[in-house]
């Protein structure tokens, strides 16, 4: 048996890709719970959901989003690419950062919606799949901003 991989390894059709969007409003992030009854009943997730053929991951994230919480989105930068593996299925999470103006979401695939601060996230329980993100979003939206240049001429 040889100690290589195979010169023509399999393309990565396993995975199931899931649009993650992380809506931001003052400063705060919206974050869902999942109902009871399906995998990982009662944890908490940033909305979004799988990407069905021949939808784009923004076309899918944006569905989601109407389809989940009764809003409109615009996703306003790309975060890490994420793949993990669960015991049931291959997953790679597309999350953006999203604003939204269109209203107040609702609740209408989950449990219930909140906002939180992002350093709060660590205090809600997330599918491990989330752990990279969670540190994602909470460094990149409380970074101080950087201080204006000084004007040393008076």
């Amino acid at each position: 048996m040889s100690d290589f991989a195979p010169a023509n390894p399999a393309p990565d059709t396993a995975r199931t890709d899931v649009a993650i969007a992380v809506i931001q409003r003052s400063g705060k992030v919206l974050i869902c719970q999942r109902k009871g009854g399906g995998s990982f009943a009662g944890y908490w997730e940033f909305p979004g959901g799988k990407r069905e053929p021949p939808e784009s991951i923004i076309e899918c994230l944006e569905r989601e989003i109407r389809e989940e919480l009764g809003i409109e989105v615009e996703p306003d930068r790309a975060l890490q690419t994420i793949d993990h593996d669960y015991p049931a299925g291959r997953i790679r999470l597309h999350p953006y950062l999203c604003t939204s103006h269109s209203g107040e979401p609702q609740a209408l695939a989950a449990r219930c919606a909140k906002w939180v601060e992002p350093p709060d996230l660590k205090h809600h329980q997330f599918p491990p799949a989330n752990d990279e993100l969670i540190d994602e979003v909470i460094a990149s939206l409380t970074e101080p901003l950087p201080a204006p240049p000084r004007d040393d001429r008076r």
